[in-house]
């Protein structure tokens, strides 16, 4: 099942921000139940690369997304 952006949590976003490369975000986003190809996952850690979020940021992702994976 694909990922919606309006399902992403800030538990997930801190999760994939971990990641160190597009095997890890893949294997995160099976773990949840959710598919992504090589290329969404390589086009989401390209996005995520100099971001970081503060606590306050943080708990604004609840509705928001910083990295949309749609099919």
């Amino acid at each position: 099942m694909p990922i919606n952006k309006n399902e992403i949590t800030k538990e997930m976003l801190e999760k994939a921000m971990q990641c160190k490369d597009a095997d890890e975000l893949i294997a995160l986003a099976k773990a949840e139940g959710k598919e992504i190809t090589r290329e969404e996952a390589e086009a989401c850690l390209d996005k995520m690369g100099d971001f970081e979020l503060d606590e306050k940021d943080l708990e604004k992702v609840a509705g928001g997304v910083a990295c949309a994976i749609v099919r």
